[in-house]
């Protein structure tokens, strides 16, 4: 049996996955209803936003105190690499750059869908000032109306951005030659020849 090597602690693959389940059910509640399918939503999607942004804020904690946040920061070394792999991809004689633990695709992914998450879980914060939650009576006139069309703007920008992010997300998961990713987020490992294969021991 190959030697298996831990990627994914599981406190990690869970939050994945309930930041997943979490952006699944914001899309639903925010989309279905404007194809014609009516159903209570309005609580179910502002409660599904509390929970992203906890999992969200202890995410950020456990990074940035408990492990090495610049492992999956977008670097120069990671551009000039990136170029590097382009030129060997269109040249014969051109020799790629193995990546340390994560390539520059899965840096950019984990970049963009932060600053989408963000965009939407501030945006989306602000707009609960106009929903009755246990917590608080709505107060329209927070902002003017020109405030709070930006912010409607912006969270329908980030939140349909981050439809057409998730769709791509999901089709390089499918991909034959990344189901290793794809399973080490289920149970965490890559084996030995994976990760000789795909990435530069002496940086994972």
């Amino acid at each position: 049996m190959a030697a298996h090597i831990l990627r994914h602690a599981l406190i990690d693959r869970i939050f994945h996955w309930l930041t997943a389940a979490c952006v699944l059910v914001l899309m639903a509640t925010a989309f279905l209803p404007i194809l014609g399918i009516k159903f209570s939503w309005v609580t179910i999607h502002w409660a599904t936003g509390v929970v992203l942004g906890i999992a969200v804020l202890i995410h950020v904690v456990r990074a940035l105190v408990f492990q090495r946040a610049t492992a999956i920061w977008v670097s120069p070394r990671d551009l000039g690499e990136g170029l590097s792999n382009l030129k060997a991809a269109l040249s014969p004689a051109g020799r790629a750059i193995k990546p340390g633990k994560y390539s520059l695709a899965q840096k950019s992914m984990h970049l963009l869908v932060t600053i989408l998450i963000l965009a939407v879980l501030v945006t989306g914060g602000l707009m609960m000032v106009r929903v009755d939650t246990p917590f608080w009576e709505r107060n329209p006139y927070w902002l003017t109306e020109a405030q709070w069309g930006t912010v409607y703007v912006l969270h329908g920008l980030a939140a349909l951005t981050l439809v057409t992010t998730i769709m791509l997300h999901i089709y390089f998961a499918l991909r034959p030659e990344k189901l290793c990713y794809t399973r080490s987020m289920i149970k965490g490992w890559l084996t030995e020849s994976e990760r000789e294969k795909n990435h530069d021991i002496q940086r994972w």
